[in-house]
C-alpha cells in the first residue's frame, strides 16, 4: 500500500495482469474487477473513515491462481484489510479483523462460502475453530510439538490438478441440498464435524496413520455434499496416489478441480510424485507457519 496526493485510488495484480484506477470516491462499484480491493476500501471508508475517500495505490500479488482451494480470496480481503489497519491505525483484533473481512467477502460483496479461511488467515498456526449460530467464533490455538509439525509437513504432498474451479457454484449446490432437508447431505455434513474432533487429537498426539484415516473418511463425506465436489480426473488422481503408497488424499477447498493433498509415508514420497507426474499438474512446495497475516512500514 502506497500513499499518493493525486486525488485517486489504484490497484494494480501484476500476477492477474489486471489494474484499475479512479478518483477516489466514497464508494467504489463492485463491477467483477478486483472486487475484494474494491470491497475492501468501501468498507474501511464507511466504516473508519466517515465516508471520506482515501487516495492511495495497493499492489497485490498471490503464490498460486484463483479456483485453487487454497482460500486465496478469503486470504486476500485479509491481507488488504491488514494493510489498510497498519496504514489508518484501526487497530483491529484477529477476531475483528477475520469477522470484518468475513463481512466485507460475502455479505458486501456478496461471493458464497464459509468463514474458515479468513480465520485461518488472520490467527495463523494450529487451530480447532469452532463456529456456533449468531457470527460467534471461537479459536483454539493448538499446542502442536515441532516434531508432529515437522513429520506431518514430511509426510504432505500439495499437487495441482492443473485446473481451476468455480467454488460459488459448488458451495451453492451444497446450501442448496443442506436448506432443503437432503439427507445424506446433512448426514456427511454431521460425519465431517466428528471427524474433525478425532483429526484435531490425531495431530495432537502425533499419530499420523489416524489423522490419514479420518482425512480419507472426511473424503468420502465430503463427497456427498454435493456433485461437483469430485469428477473423473479427482477420482483417477486419488486413486493414483493410493496405489502408488499414499495413505489419504482430499481435495482441498470447495472441490471441483484446484489443489489436491496426500499424505505419504516420507521414504515413498518420491513414488507418489513419480505417480503423479502423468497427470496435466504440479507438485507445489509449502510450509505450515506459525503466524498469521503481518503488516509492518517500511
Amino acid at each position: 500500500l502506497e500513499l499518493n496526493n493525486d486525488g485517486k485510488v489504484s490497484f494494480w495484480a501484476p500476477d492477474r495482469g489486471e489494474s484499475w484506477e479512479v478518483e477516489a470516491s466514497d464508494e467504489l462499484p463492485l463491477d467483477g474487477n478486483l472486487d475484494l480491493h474494491k470491497g475492501v476500501y468501501n468498507r474501511v471508508v464507511k466504516q473508519f473513515n466517515q465516508g471520506i475517500p482515501l487516495s492511495m495505490r495497493m499492489t497485490t500479488y498471490s503464490d498460486v491462481s484463483a479456483g485453487s482451494g487454497l482460500g486465496l480470496s478469503s486470504t486476500m480481503v485479509v491481507a488488504i484489510l491488514k494493510a489498510m489497519d497498519e496504514w489508518r491505525s484501526l487497530a483491529l483484533g484477529d477476531y475483528e479483523m477475520a469477522h470484518l473481512a468475513y463481512e466485507i467477502e460475502r455479505l458486501d460483496i456478496g461471493l458464497s462460502g464459509g468463514k474458515q479461511d479468513q480465520y485461518a488467515a488472520t490467527f495463523g498456526g494450529f487451530n480447532f475453530i469452532e463456529f456456533y449460530a449468531e457470527d460467534r467464533v471461537v479459536v483454539n490455538p493448538l499446542r502442536v510439538k515441532t516434531w508432529i509439525i515437522n513429520e506431518l509437513e514430511a509426510s504432505m504432498l500439495l499437487f495441482y490438478t492443473g485446473t481451476s474451479r468455480e467454488s460459488a457454484m459448488i458451495i451453492d449446490e451444497q446450501t442448496r441440498n443442506a436448506e432443503s432437508g437432503n439427507i445424506d447431505a446433512l448426514a456427511a455434513m454431521h460425519e465431517l464435524r466428528q471427524d474433525a474432533q478425532i483429526m484435531k487429537e490425531a495431530v495432537l498426539k502425533g499419530d499420523l496413520r489416524r489423522f490419514a484415516e479420518y482425512l480419507n473418511k472426511s473424503w468420502s463425506a465430503k463427497k456427498r455434499m454435493a456433485t461437483a465436489i469430485s469428477n473423473a480426473k479427482i477420482d483417477e488422481i486419488y486413486q493414483a496416489a493410493l496405489d502408488a503408497g499414499a495413505y489419504a488424499g482430499k481435495v482441498s477447498g470447495a472441490g471441483g478441480g484446484g489443489f489436491m493433498m496426500f499424505v505419504v509415508d516420507p521414504p515413498y514420497k518420491r513414488r507418489v510424485m513419480s505417480a503423479l507426474e502423468r497427470f496435466d499438474g504440479k507438485i507445489i512446495n509449502f510450509h505450515f507457519t506459525k503466524n498469521g497475516t503481518q503488516s509492518w512500514r517500511v
